[in-house]
């Protein structure tokens, strides 16, 4: 679970530190989250795909509701398929949004990208080249010659044991020149278009991210934009999401708030303990839950149990945050008109499209949410935006979905997705609930 933590901030020490930290911090209406300006219609610049049916005329509608000038949309000629390659996205995708950034950005003052339906949702690791495949062959060979020697040895003999470090560096090489973890969403990857050079390899810290101001010994990017995605499993609901975001913000999103988590509520020393794994998450949860409910602006439903809400249990839901049930969504929801929804386990946003799938993003946008989070593939559990980070972010006026998104989110140039108008602001025109 460390390994790619530890490389980017330091070990487990620095870990524990960074998870106290984020722990320590409840920020409802706190100064720690000050910032620039509130995002505005004129900073988004929207892309959409010419090779896709309705992605156009899609990007078209959201930038006459939302009125973002007619100059700030990027068309694409990329497949429409939801995985492009690596060298799709750097010569079809990075370039033309960065050309598009350097001739407007200096004026227009652009943070933000929205990426619209038909524009690919994740890129697959590079290709080998020749040589690499060469390599991996190699390795291949080496793995099952020392398979066979080990075969042939008293497992406790000495020998038995050095043979099995050798394979196990072996495998670890394999596994790196796989080039697995240089997959991405493409939207991660377009947060860092304009970094000109950073590795593919794995992650990198997200600046934005609350949890690490202040944070020493890291090596940030400098130019980072914030991305949202206008994407579901049909145009209608891709307008929907548009819709939906608008009329909430003439009252105020209202409704209930659950939040489901699988154990109880750990005391203060333990907390402070805990590192950025299943615990931390799992206390996040119950923060985000006191958090709502001192805001006074929903009631507050919080479920402790193992067991995740059952069928019918969570009726007009505004906010959600939950986990696991590995892609099996639990229709458990009524889901209120701009309702924001945010289960945390592996790959639920692995597709926006397959009509099958019971992926919880998918799902919860069928149902009726109107922004959910998710990611594409395999994130690690430290790599979920933080709840009780989250969720007060997103309670304030001042701050947009997208903002409070990426405030909470730790790293890019990896899996993680936001699907909703990053421009809404549930709460812009209720009173407290």
């Amino acid at each position: 679970m460390w390994s790619i933590y530890e490389k980017t901030v330091g070990g487990k020490g620095a870990v524990a530190r960074v998870a106290a930290f984020v722990l320590g911090v409840l920020c409802a209406s706190g100064g720690w989250a000050q910032g620039p300006f509130r995002l505005q219609a004129d900073e988004v610049l929207v892309i959409a795909n010419r090779n896709a049916a309705e992605s156009v005329a899609l990007a078209r509608y959201y930038m006459s509701r939302r009125e973002i000038p007619s100059e700030n949309l990027v068309l694409l000629w990329v497949t429409d398929a939801e995985t492009c390659s690596r060298e799709d996205y750097d010569k079809k995708i990075a370039d033309p949004v960065r050309r598009a950034l350097e001739e407007r950005g200096a004026k227009n003052r652009l943070r933000c990208l929205v990426t619209v339906r038909g524009v690919p949702l994740r890129v697959a690791p590079p290709e080998l080249n020749a040589q690499e495949k060469a390599d991996r062959q190699k390795i291949q060979d080496e793995l099952e010659t020392l398979k066979k020697a080990i075969s042939k040895l008293d497992k406790d003999a000495p020998e038995a044991e050095r043979l099995r470090k050798e394979m196990q560096a072996r495998q670890e090489a394999l596994q790196k020149l796989s080039k697995e973890n240089q997959g991405a969403a493409v939207d991660s990857e377009l947060a860092l278009v304009l970094e000109p050079d950073y590795p593919l390899e794995g992650w990198i810290p997200n600046p934005l991210f609350l949890g690490f101001q202040g944070a020493r010994n890291m090596r940030f990017p400098q130019k980072v934009l914030m991305v949202s995605r206008l994407d579901g499993p049909s145009a209608d609901i891709v307008k929907r999401l548009v819709d939906d975001a608008l009329a909430a913000e003439q009252t105020g999103l209202s409704g209930t708030a659950y939040f489901d988590a699988r154990w109880p509520r750990p005391d203060p020393e333990k907390m402070r303990t805990l590192g950025f794994g299943y615990g931390f998450y799992d206390a996040s949860i119950h923060l985000a839950a006191e958090a709502v409910r001192k805001s006074g602006r929903l009631p507050v439903v919080l479920d402790e149990r193992q067991e995740l809400l059952q069928p019918g249990q969570a009726p007009h839901a505004a906010l959600y945050c939950g986990w696991y049930s590995l892609a099996r969504y639990v229709p458990a929801f009524t889901w209120e008109r701009g309702a924001v929804g945010y289960h945390i386990a592996s790959s639920e946003c692995g597709t926006l499209r397959a009509g099958s799938s019971q992926v919880w993003c998918k799902r919860m946008l069928e149902e009726g949410a109107a922004a959910v989070i998710g990611p594409v593939a395999e994130p690690y559990v430290q790599a979920f935006p933080v709840p009780h980070i989250f969720f007060p972010l997103l309670l304030e006026d001042r701050w947009t979905l997208v903002e409070a998104v990426f405030r909470s989110l730790p790293y890019l140039s990896w899996q993680m997705v936001v699907v909703g108008d990053p421009l809404y602001r549930p709460f812009k025109g209720g009173e407290t609930r």
